[in-house]
């Protein structure tokens, strides 16, 4: 036992017994004065942090990002040197379920990157769709009450889920998505990830152009089924995590090839005024025959986590950390998510959430943030706490000044999605799936669509026949199938 380290309290404290509580006598009461047993407990009582609202549970590992290709002339970032290899982090997720859930759940999962580069964090922070359920920020916290539980009944409603979408049609092509092949990946390795956003590149010239970041997994795609799924979860509610964790460990390092789409900054209005949607539309993808992919680089992850809480359950992924060379567009989902997500993190988390050693970045960091909860490693000069200051505090660097956008408007409360196109899109996928996938698409929306009212189903439909009359029709035969196999009801708005 002598080569073991001596357990102490937090405070550095030797203990002598930390197998039982001090008391009167052998048999109690205990003592208030057991300030090692207080300690214990009072830290146990605080050992968890709110889960987040949403992408609670996931999945992540360390690897690299190696730059192969040169793609200067459309970002100065120095992590798009050629053959620059970055430090990064990745975090899998599904949207919907808590902590708790089943990791082979019917959902769209998170794709969450942080670049630890030489000139700062990078975080892209997308989903393993290249689209969303809406395209307005004002809408999502409404989105995300339908896919939690119902305040009366404490489960999920079909019903709130497809009221919602039913009365959101731009939400057909992620629907679409989420109950095809695609929306139940078998592990993170077989599916591919996307900045799903549009965001901004600029060179060194000050050119601006708007990009879609594409991840494209090398282990190629694999789903389960509806009734496989079934069958793992009975199994193990972890599959993701074991997958993940174990090919790392195994020394299997999963990889995928980055690429981009470019657009020029002025091209985005001739974009609209030929398509009749913006090129910042998050329900919308950019054709590919217009804008094709173009090689960046790939990712590794190659190396697990030595705690989960520390380096997973605390990391924290912004879109607002970007670095000089990347930028924003006026994607108003993404500008919507540039407040939540580091509020999300100062109230999950702490104040000095960033300081964390998961999230701090691997270059020196000076500012001026003060005090607050937690201010673990912060290091500043006791007389330069303010600026501009005459003690040699930190100054700005004009060399790194983002150029003006030159896609500007009127400010206003605008509906962009009013007279959009909601349908030719969910066309075009709906026309790539054969047969068995478009069966199977039926019968996904047919099982999810178990005890919603027929108002609501009929006016989900609709929809469906505006993509494809064989669209609708398809999940009409799938529901007169399921109803005479299952008669499953929904009953959290009953009393409605």
């Amino acid at each position: 036992m002598t080569d073991r380290p001596r357990l102490t309290t937090s405070a550095g404290a030797p203990v002598a017994d930390n197998q039982n509580a001090k008391t009167v006598g052998p048999r109690g009461p205990v003592l208030l004065e057991d300030y090692q047993l207080i300690e214990k407990l009072a830290h146990q009582n605080r050992e968890r942090i709110p889960e987040r609202v949403v992408h609670a549970k996931g999945w992540g590992a360390y690897g690299t990002l190696r730059v192969t290709e040169d793609i200067t002339k459309y970002s100065r970032a120095a992590v798009f040197k050629p053959g620059a290899e970055t430090e990064m982090l990745a975090r899998f997720s599904t949207v919907a379920g808590e902590q708790g859930a089943a990791d082979a759940e019917r959902d769209v999962r998170g794709f969450a990157l942080k670049f630890y580069t030489e000139e700062g964090n990078w975080d892209l922070v997308g989903n393993n769709t290249p689209v969303f359920f809406v395209a307005d920020p004002y809408k999502f916290p409404d989105f995300i009450h339908t896919q939690k539980r119902h305040p009366r009944t404490n489960l999920r409603s079909a019903t709130a889920m497809w009221d919602f979408w039913s009365l959101c049609p731009e939400s057909l092509h992620q629907v679409t998505i989420l109950m095809s092949d695609r929306g139940l990946p078998q592990t993170p390795m077989h599916m591919n990830g996307y900045g799903s956003h549009t965001f901004s590149l600029w060179n060194d010239e000050g050119e601006r152009f708007w990009v879609k970041f594409h991840f494209k997994t090398r282990q190629g795609h694999k789903h389960f089924t509806n009734d496989e799924a079934v069958q793992v979860i009975g199994k193990s509610r972890e599959t993701y995590q074991e997958a993940l964790f174990g090919t790392i460990a195994n020394g299997q390092f999963p990889q995928w090839d980055m690429f981009i789409q470019v657009m020029p900054e002025m091209e985005a209005i001739e974009f609209e005024k030929k398509t009749g949607w913006s090129a910042f539309d998050l329900t919308k993808v950019w054709p590919h025959g217009d804008y094709p992919l173009i090689k960046v680089g790939e990712m590794e992850l190659n190396r697990n986590a030595e705690n989960y809480f520390a380096e997973i359950e605390q990391s924290a992924f912004n879109p607002s950390n970007v670095v000089p060379g990347i930028g924003f567009s006026p994607d108003k989902m993404l500008q919507g998510r540039l407040f939540s997500y580091p509020d999300a993190h100062r109230y999950r988390i702490g104040t000095h959430y960033d300081t964390l050693e998961v999230n701090k970045p691997r270059c020196p960091v000076h500012h001026y943030h003060r005090d607050g909860e937690m201010p673990t490693g912060l290091r500043t000069n006791p007389d330069a706490y303010y600026e501009p200051n005459s003690f040699g505090g930190p100054v700005e660097d004009p060399s790194v000044q983002e150029p003006p956008h030159r896609y500007e408007g009127e400010v206003g409360r605008y509906d962009f999605r009013a007279e959009a196109d909601h349908y030719s899109q969910p066309r075009a996928l709906f026309n790539m799936f054969d047969e068995g996938q478009k069966s199977r698409l039926f019968s996904n929306i047919a099982t999810a669509m178990a005890g919603v009212p027929q108002e609501i189903v009929d006016r989900q439909l609709a929809h469906f026949d505006k993509v494809d009359q064989a669209y609708g029709d398809g999940v009409r035969e799938a529901l007169r199938h399921a109803k005479t196999e299952n008669a499953s009801v929904d009953t959290s708005h009953a009393a409605e």
